[in-house]
């Protein structure tokens, strides 16, 4: 009698990772509520088993927008283990971005917010959806509602590791948004490599806690953070929306933490935060957008602790890392660290040839956790890989001597101005330094004479006096080329981010084109 194959599934090794002990704590929520483990178990179980009963084709894909809870999380274990694929949608998309996925991603199921299901279900019927649900913060929603009667036990469906598992679509800033397409080998893959390269420790091994934070319609929260937890058996302490102080006291319980830039900033601005307010802690991850120098530096004095920076994206999760274990090396800021295990990384000139150590270039990837491609565009998809199989990320950056890692910045960032490049991650690191700067972006922007000039865009830090726009020039002249120093400098209030806290640099390149035209 011939023997199954070894199920791929992604969700059967990451049940294979829940402690022996069912009745023990998984999740902590920010409402009081504990879910155990059991409770991930027959949850999961109960929504595939409803999934399963829609008698949906193979492939079919789950198109998910509703608010952080454990019951979401839940939903995207569940269509793992029916062997359907996930799609992750930001609860900021609006109508027209909404219509958009939809018709694009043709989901034979949309879980909704309660609140949005009189738009959102129109939408979906009209593009072809057979079943619309809800589900909401409060546990409430037709979701749940209709899993409740059903079986607490499911078998997880036989997937390959080449199954398509997820779809994450790209933020959209450069053009229309991408589906990146994710298997169950892509997912599980990356989870093996951080569980090793960030020393997750199981119940046996004295236990890790994690403290989410993050969303979890993006890589980092959902991917990066939760895998991590569940593979290691892990409990985490759940932060539907976050906020300082519940973090602080939930370092006092914890071990990891994982957060964009912007909630180190606010951690920071904390009197609280101490050495004693996270001493049960033993790593902090950042990752999804750069992280000032000034951060860095700010946060080790104050908690004795080196921020751990990494690097990756949709398409390819995590891809560097600075190191864990002190005996691989130093924690570099300013850096994303050295390529993990398995993962093949060049630099390389714009011909497409390698460059030599500590040269800029354009960023190439291979490796285990490196995307399927792109959902309906085989066009695209092979125009973002090269002849022996690499990705181009349109990441520009160098590598040095060590193999660290440094981003300078995106290639659709970079600004040609009079012919010379300029990478705008350079000028911005140049502004940052000076006083009474908190941040910067600098944008390109269209002109008659040089093609493109640059435009700075500073805010201030609080509290402080703030720099005028021409002492800001000034300092830049006396520290970089003359064909790199913007043009023009604005100090404003903020900058626009994304839900990720990334600076929305296609905002401010639209806003600052047109005043290049009025002037």
């Amino acid at each position: 009698m011939s023997k199954l194959p070894i199920n791929a599934n992604l969700f059967a090794a990451l049940r294979a990772g829940f402690p022996a002990d069912l009745q023990s704590v998984a999740v902590e929520t920010d409402s009081g509520l504990c879910y155990s483990w059991q409770d991930l178990e027959e949850g999961t179980a109960m929504l595939a088993n409803l999934l399963e009963s829609l008698e949906l084709p193979t492939g079919s894909r789950i198109a998910v927008q509703v608010e952080k809870s454990v019951e979401a999380l839940m939903l995207y274990l569940a269509t793992l283990r029916a062997g359907l694929v996930y799609l992750p949608l930001n609860t900021a998309y609006q109508a027209a971005e909404m219509a958009y996925f939809i018709a694009d991603a043709q989901p034979a199921v949309v879980v909704c917010s309660g609140r949005n299901f009189g738009w959102l279900s129109k939408l979906a019927f009209v593009a072809g959806t057979s079943y619309v649900f809800t589900l909401n913060e409060d546990r409430s929603g037709s979701l749940l509602e209709r899993a409740a009667p059903l079986g607490r036990s499911h078998p997880v469906a036989q997937r390959s590791c080449d199954d398509l598992a997820a779809i994450i679509y790209t933020s959209g800033t450069t053009g229309r948004s991408k589906g990146a397409m994710l298997s169950h080998g892509n997912l599980l893959s990356n989870a093996q490599l951080l569980h090793q390269a960030w020393g997750w420790r199981s119940a046996q091994e004295g236990g890790d806690v994690l403290v989410h934070a993050l969303p979890i319609f993006h890589v980092h929260g959902l991917f990066v953070a939760i895998h991590g937890a569940l593979l290691s058996g892990s409990k985490m302490l759940w932060m539907g929306r976050f906020d300082v102080r519940t973090a602080l006291n939930y370092f006092s319980r914890a071990t990891l933490f994982m957060g964009v830039p912007t909630l180190y900033v606010r951690l920071l601005a904390e009197p609280g935060l101490n050495r004693n307010a996270v001493r049960s802690m033993r790593l902090f991850v950042s990752g999804s957008a750069p992280l000032l120098m000034e951060t860095f530096a700010d946060w080790q004095e104050r908690t004795g602790h080196t921020i751990l920076e990494r690097y990756g994206m949709s398409e390819t999760i995590m891809l560097t890392s600075n190191p864990y274990f002190s005996k691989e090396g130093e924690r570099k800021g300013g850096t994303v660290g050295r390529a993990l295990a398995g993962v093949q990384l060049r630099v390389v000139a714009d011909d497409g040839q390698a460059l030599p150590t500590g040269e800029v270039g354009g960023i190439e990837v291979k490796g285990p956790g490196v995307f399927q491609g792109y959902w309906n565009m085989p066009e695209k998809t092979a125009e973002e890989f090269t002849a022996d199989g690499f990705f181009k990320t349109g990441d520009v950056g160098r590598v040095d001597a060590q193999g660290y890692v440094t981003i300078v910045g995106r290639s659709k960032d970079m600004i040609i101005s009079g012919g010379y490049n300029v990478y705008p991650a350079e000028i911005e690191g140049t502004i940052n330094a000076l006083p009474g700067v908190a941040e910067s972006a600098v944008v390109g922007v269209p002109d008659t004479d040089f093609g493109e000039v640059g435009v700075a865009v500073v805010v201030a830090r609080a509290g402080a006096v703030a720099p005028e726009s021409a002492a800001i020039l000034a300092a830049l002249r006396s520290t970089l080329a003359n064909f790199k120093i913007p043009k023009r400098c604005y100090v404003v209030a903020e900058l626009p981010r994304n839900a990720m806290g990334k600076v929305q640099k296609n905002l401010l390149r639209a806003q600052y084109a047109k005043e290049q035209v009025a002037r």
